[in-house]
């Protein structure tokens, strides 16, 4: 049966551990709020990038001959899976690869390649044996836009040498604290619905005459390129934020459930040391009485 001294240690064992996570929970939350306002500032950008595409798209004569907008049969399928680079993240890591693996079962008829950004999705593939073409770690914590350029670039070289039919971007996409949203979406080829129709600008959307120093095909080009980067980089802050967000979640549930196991112990130690003060009690009167008889 445990004593007083085991309890007592057992306690300081578990205030020690809420301490840390307390202060994990502090950490994770100053991070999401960074998060946050990196997917904020990036709004403007991304839409002004996007506006400008597609008033070059209205004017190309054929935007489609851009090796990024060639629609192929999609025979051969990139996926990029992101995930955090250390646990104590709840069930963050576990959901998206586990979206990943059914994914992946689906299209097992096609060629798979795999490109992980995250050391617990890279391990998880690697064990399964996938044919991963790349690796980046180390980015969910501060996400910046070069980590976008890399993967673009490592991207961009695969479906353009055609050794990718399509590229599918799998993650969290941060709604709230507690709620995150799994994604299976496709990057390339590019949607021609979301730049615009050539000369068919968005009903909303008034079509603003540019004036161009470079030919409009060189531009084009340039634009399509920073449209992808501009993608991914928002797709890695909705999943870094997802990432601190369910942390931070985590670990404010597990401060929570440090105290009530706390409290448990507190109460099983104050018994066990109620019953040792009425053993003594007993044996005194017990003693007293022997001692009167």
């Amino acid at each position: 049966m445990p004593t007083l001294i085991d309890f007592r240690r057992r306690i300081r064992s578990v205030k020690n551990t809420q301490q840390i996570t307390r202060a994990m929970k502090f950490i994770a939350a100053a991070r999401l709020r960074k998060a946050q306002e990196g997917v904020t500032a990036a709004r403007p950008y991304a839409r002004e990038i996007l506006r400008v595409l597609r008033s070059a798209v209205a004017r190309m004569e054929d935007p489609a001959t851009h090796p990024l907008l060639e629609r192929r049969p999609e025979e051969k399928i990139l996926v990029v899976l992101l995930t955090g680079d250390r646990g104590l993240a709840g069930p963050f890591n576990a959901n998206v690869i586990r979206h990943a693996l059914h994914f992946l079962r689906d299209h097992a008829a096609q060629k798979i390649q795999v490109l992980a950004v995250g050391r617990k999705g890279r391990d998880v593939l690697r064990k399964r044996h996938y044919n991963l073409v790349g690796e980046f770690l180390n980015v969910s914590l501060n996400v910046e836009f070069r980590h976008a350029k890399e993967i673009g670039a490592r991207i961009i070289e695969l479906y353009a040498a055609q050794e990718v039919d399509a590229v599918y971007m799998i993650y969290n996409e941060f709604k709230s604290v507690i709620v995150q949203r799994l994604c299976a979406e496709k990057l390339l080829p590019i949607d021609p619905a979301v730049i615009g129709q050539p000369h068919q600008p968005e009903p909303t959307e008034s079509l603003v005459d540019y004036i161009y120093e470079q030919p409009r095909a060189e531009l084009f080009k340039a634009l399509v390129l920073r449209y992808v980067d501009t993608e991914i980089f928002r797709i890695l802050l909705e999943s870094s934020a997802a990432e601190h967000g369910a942390r931070m979640a985590a670990m404010d549930s597990a401060t929570i459930n440090a105290s009530e196991l706390i409290d448990e112990l507190t109460l099983d130690m104050n018994k066990i040391r109620q019953a040792g003060i009425t053993r003594e009690l007993i044996e005194i009167v017990s003693g007293a009485a022997s001692a009167v008889g």
